[in-house]
């Protein structure tokens, strides 16, 4: 090697993000089991490569005794005081070896391992790139549709976007480009196996996190989300200044915010909800666009019946259960609905809610927003 082959390799660490200083290394090793494959298994043997000029230097060691037995391994007494005087038994001597003399099977053995090294440490460096990206968004260019599955390109790395982890309401083409959520990422013998996701409720707290700046700054905090994807999604948020209305900051102007948030997810609604540490106020809220007339809370088991008027019954349990099955997940409570005449047919016992602590009754509405009317 010399000086130009040096500046090849800055070249590639630049290039391929691997150091420098690994691929020397790998060098060091590769030019050591080299010589030991050509010349036999001595243990005894070291490369050295100098990081000024590049010039590779292989010593082996050899022992000082009285008598040579060995002499790939030993060295006599009388030729080690030939070199310094002051030479012992049992001293160690290293000689420079010529690497020249390597042969053209020690010389492919050494490329080998090089270039297995360099392998070796850009699925290293991969893996750890993507790594520090796992629950972010990132962008990438599909690159082909098999069976369903959907492949991405990311730099250099492909992505796989499993049929279980899309949106059935959309439809991508090779070659569009689209924002992923990094749902895991996987080492394997290849490099990293990167899985990816449109359907996880991650994605919308992430594009939120994105677009709204009160958010990224910590001002208004997101508590809670529940989606389903393709559908509907609720997110409940938190204002840790009382001078910022969490709902308006997540609308914006005109909801210019959230409809960016709404057309990046192809026109998925999005319910914005003022969270609230009062579990009667949070359910009443959460159960939106019902109107609530009180909520009876059950803290101990978590549980929660919402009166609602006969008519908002369907729109407070949503089509199909939505609306109220995303309460319960945003929220954290166990909901049911009832009309006031279910509720007193129903043979509600409100013994077991004498104590305030255990009873909660609200009436009052609460702000909030959903996405369609933004």
């Amino acid at each position: 090697m010399n000086k130009e082959f040096l500046d090849a390799l800055h070249e590639l660490e630049r290039e391929k993000n691997i150091s420098a200083e690994d691929i020397i290394s790998a060098i060091e090793d590769a030019v050591e089991l080299a010589y030991k494959k050509n010349y036999g298994p001595y243990t005894n043997v070291r490369a050295i490569v100098d990081r000024e000029t590049g010039e590779v230097i292989v010593l082996m060691a050899k022992e000082v005794v009285e008598e040579v037995t060995d002499d790939m391994t030993e060295v006599s007494l009388e030729e080690a005081q030939s070199y310094d005087e002051r030479y012992q038994l049992g001293d160690i001597i290293e000689y420079q070896i010529d690497p020249k003399d390597f042969g053209r099977i020690a010389a492919q053995t050494a490329k080998q391992i090089v270039v297995q090294r360099v392998r070796e440490a850009e699925r290293q460096n991969s893996y750890s790139e993507f790594v520090d990206k796992q629950g972010e968004i990132i962008t990438a260019k599909i690159d082909r549709i098999n069976n369903g599955t959907i492949f991405l390109s990311i730099g250099n790395t492909e992505g796989i976007l499993p049929l279980s982890e899309q949106v059935k309401t959309e439809s991508f083409e090779v070659g569009e480009r689209i924002k992923v959520y990094v749902m895991d990422v996987k080492r394997t013998t290849k490099g990293p196996q990167i899985f990816l996701s449109r359907s996880h409720p991650g994605l919308v707290r992430r594009l939120f996190e994105l677009e709204i700046p009160e958010i990224a700054d910590g001002t208004v905090e997101i508590k809670g989300i529940a989606r389903e994807a393709g559908s509907r999604t609720k997110i409940a948020v938190y204002s840790t200044d009382e001078n910022v209305d969490p709902v308006g900051a997540c609308v914006g102007a005109r909801g210019a915010r959230v409809q960016n948030i709404v057309d990046e997810l192809g026109g998925e609604k999005i319910d914005i909800i003022v969270w609230d540490e009062d579990p009667a106020i949070l359910i009443s809220n959460v159960l939106r666009p019902a109107t609530v007339e009180s909520v009876y809370v059950n803290e101990p088991e978590k549980m929660a019946i919402a009166v609602v008027p006969e008519q908002q019954l369907s729109l407070a349990i949503g089509r199909e259960g939505q609306n109220v099955r995303l309460a319960a997940r945003v929220s954290g409570w166990k909901i049911d609905i009832k009309s006031k005449a279910q509720l007193e047919e129903s043979g509600f016992d409100f013994d077991d809610y004498e104590d305030e602590d255990e009873m909660t009754e609200v009436s009052d509405e609460a702000p909030s927003a959903e996405s369609e009317e933004a």
